[in-house]
């Protein structure tokens, strides 16, 4: 938010806003401040209508009142930001109560009688003052924000501290002390860090927060097995190796993640990302079409030198081992055949500029037309090859065939073979680390390409731990420690593999133009409706081992959130109320994946208990739908609609069982878990036989005649705007409750 929408010039308090909480909280009150600046100046004055006014102002007065009293206490317990703080929200409480007198219209006759002002006859008294409000509020707020940011900073400083003594311990019963230690402070970490991940505004810095936190969640548990591994032989060079590599990466990722959180670069310059092809080519396209408006916005020089850039990273493909002879032919004569349109349109380009030509000639159009083909062709072709090897690769490895035979070596002692199989990683790791890069190029989108980069990263390191990890059990082929270190290592490379699979697939929907990202349905515990049932559950945290057996339902249960999503797409009646909530469930559902890996805003069990609550709820609203679509069709459909409908029922029934049951206990809790993911699948399931099913069953009865078009396309018509927004109703009444909230919010984190 960087200027308001008063009309009275930019509002700017020199505060960049980088989260969706503080830029939500800030919405209701500038539209509602909005509201009252752009009323009409001719506006009939009834009585309703003062009275509406004067409650708005009322209303900002009090509520701004209640902020600044918690942004005051806010400051009090916290030194360095008491001035600035106090500043912000003096300024803040002076503007709420301007706002609220002139906002007064009680006796408006005698105030314009003896010149008083009000909200019709100050208009710009009224601008300055909502200005001052905003940039106060937004100031307070991004102040505020401040404060998490230090908590942040504050764990990752703990777990540092923490991570240098386990670095250091000789003997198991100090490790074992200090790592119970470490382990609650990485949860308080992860907890703050996941939390300011889903609140990041920008996208970017969400995808590398992600790739952080990811490396930390799996990195805990190598180094709990490296550590103790290396206590176990402490003379053994390998173990030396694999536990040093561990704590390495573990403090690289904790330093991103405080270079995110403050926007900051410890060496210095931001880092850009390296160019991909895919944004190569859609800069390049940009300025080529640019050239119908304006030949003389960009140099033909620039053009070609661009298009030469191109060319030269397509070398990444055309120079690989691993890419096919015949693909190799294909891109090179792609990108001789782009460098000919483009040379043919520079041609056409000159010779318009020396006929002074104002716009492109219809010979320079149509070479504008073909080098864009060229172009677009060339990247098909680049994510053809790309998206082909990725697969190709993943079937290859699903087998996991290499790391089984090194686990077997190492538990013969066999050193030889191990080195042998090593060598056969080491392989598959360039392998997948090429083909990680490619993807890059193709990905579509900028955190996408993170998410490639850090999964080429992944690979890189990963193989090599692998390794040492093997060669130290085929030296101590009995130690019991040893053998268990090799599994997380391995377990953590299926695991980036199964990441990848997830990867190639968000890049498949962006290149077919498929929605990239799901829409978060936020429907978390509240007071009301769920309140008793979300007593019966005490709210549980799942280990690492639980995490990843459930981490494969999870993967699964997000499979069939994309065949939803696909099966919907092909709907042609998107606003049909059976396209709505299947949407509905299949969001809900891929809330609950998130949380398998650990994300998202589902963060413990009672929260996904809920959630599979509410999905079975929509589920039984689908019911419906599908028996009213039974009514219009023939016998032989209508029986088989009623057979599904009584089905997903059922299913409902079960899911909403097994989420409402109280259970007590870890293992009672985690089988709790893994049933209500199950039951969740069942759904899904049935969701995606029904959708393509009634899809066509609709398309058939309205060919027949037999069902109107009007019966499918009823809609809410939304509601005129008129005098009852001054009121308030529909409305949060500016926003006070959005602005408590985030405020209780940071103070209850600040008494953490």
């Amino acid at each position: 938010m960087a200027s308001s929408p008063c009309g009275g010039g930019n509002f700017d308090c020199g505060l960049e806003i980088q989260t969706r909480s503080v830029e939500q909280t800030l919405i209701p009150l500038v539209s509602q401040i909005t509201t009252l600046i752009n009323h009409k100046d001719k506006l009939k004055k009834t009585e309703k209508t003062l009275r509406a006014i004067q409650r708005v102002g009322q209303a900002v007065s009090v509520a701004v009142g209640r902020f600044v009293a918690v942004g005051e206490a806010i400051a009090a317990e916290n030194e360095d930001l008491k001035d600035e703080m106090g500043l912000a929200c003096f300024e803040a409480r002076r503007a709420g109560t301007g706002i609220a007198q002139l906002t007064d219209v009680s006796g408006l006759e005698q105030c314009e009688g003896d010149g008083r002002s009000t909200v019709f006859s100050d208009r710009t008294g009224m601008v300055k003052a909502a200005r001052m409000l905003l940039s106060s509020v937004t100031k307070v707020l991004v102040l505020a924000d401040c404060i998490v940011i230090k908590q942040i900073i504050s764990s990752r400083n703990k777990v540092l501290v923490t991570l240098e003594q386990l670095e250091r311990v000789s003997t198991f019963q100090e490790f074992v002390q200090i790592f119970s230690q470490f382990g609650n402070e990485m949860v308080e970490f992860a907890h703050l860090t996941g939390d300011r991940q889903n609140d990041l505004k920008d996208e970017k810095k969400r995808a590398r927060m992600a790739a952080a936190r990811a490396v930390l969640e799996k990195c805990t548990m190598m180094l709990l097995t490296a550590s103790k591994t290396c206590l176990r032989h402490p003379d053994c060079e390998s173990a030396r190796i694999n536990k040093e590599a561990v704590f390495q990466r573990m403090r690289l990722a904790l330093e991103q993640v405080i270079e995110i959180v403050t926007d900051t670069r410890s060496s210095g310059e931001a880092k850009a990302l390296p160019v991909s092809i895919y944004a190569g080519i859609k800069d390049f396209k940009v300025k080529v079409e640019a050239l119908r408006d304006s030949l003389y916005g960009v140099s033909c020089e620039a053009v070609a030198a661009q298009l030469e850039a191109l060319v030269e990273k397509t070398e990444d493909f055309t120079d690989s081992a691993y890419t096919r002879h015949e693909q190799r032919e294909t891109i090179i004569q792609l990108c001789q055949i782009t460098r000919q349109e483009t040379k043919q349109l520079i041609n056409t380009w000159r010779h318009a500029q020396s006929l002074k030509a104002k716009e492109a000639t219809d010979e320079m159009e149509l070479s504008i037309l073909k080098t864009c083909q060229c172009v677009s062709d060339l990247r098909q072709e680049l994510h053809k090859v790309a998206v082909g090897r990725a697969t190709e690769l993943l079937k290859l490895h699903s087998d996991h065939l290499v790391l089984q035979a090194l686990k077997a070596s190492g538990g013969d002692g066999n050193l030889e073979a191990v080195a042998d199989y090593a060598s056969t990683l080491t392989e598959h790791k360039e392998q997948l680390v090429e083909t990680c890069r490619l993807l890059c190029h193709v990905s579509g989108t900028e955190p996408l390409e993170i998410t490639c980069i850090h999964a080429e990263e992944t690979f890189r390191v990963i193989g090599p731990q692998i390794i040492s990890a093997a060669q130290t059990l085929a030296l101590h082929p009995t130690s019991k420690i040893a053998k268990e270190n090799l599994d997380v290592f391995c377990e953590a490379w299926e695991s980036q593999l199964c990441d990848m699979a997830i990867l190639l697939k968000e890049i498949n929907d962006v290149f077919e133009g498929r929605r990239g990202d799901k829409k978060t349905y936020l429907s978390l515990p509240r007071p009301g409706k769920h309140s008793a049932n979300l007593k019966t559950v005490k709210a549980a945290k799942l280990d690492a081992e639980e995490q990843t057996t459930i981490a494969k339902l999870g993967l699964e249960l997000c499979l069939l959130t994309s065949d939803v999503d696909s099966e919907v797409e092909r709907w042609d009646e998107q606003d049909h109320e059976m396209v709505r909530l299947c949407q509905i469930i299949s969001s809900m559902a891929y809330s609950m994946y998130l949380f398998t890996r650990g994300e998202g805003l589902l963060k413990t069990t009672s929260d996904l208990f809920h959630q599979a609550e509410v999905l079975s709820d929509q589920g039984f609203q689908l019911c419906p739908v599908l028996q009213s679509l039974s009514t219009q069709l023939l016998d032989e459909d209508r029986m088989l609609i009623i057979s599904e409908t009584e089905k997903l029922s059922s299913a409902c029934q079960q899911l909403q069982a097994c989420a409402k049951t109280p259970v007590q206990g870890k293992s009672a809790i985690f089988q709790k878990v893994d049933s209500s993911i199950q039951n969740t699948k069942g759904i899904l399931i049935l969701v995606v036989y029904l959708l393509p099913m009634c899809n066509k069953l609709i398309r058939k009865s309205e060919r027949s005649c037999l069902a109107s078009p009007q019966h499918w396309r009823e809609k809410q018509l939304s509601a005129p705007v008129s005098e009852e927004t001054l009121n308030g109703k529909g409305s949060n009444g500016f926003g006070v409750k959005s602005l408590e909230q985030h405020m209780a919010n940071l103070t209850f984190l600040e008494s953490k």
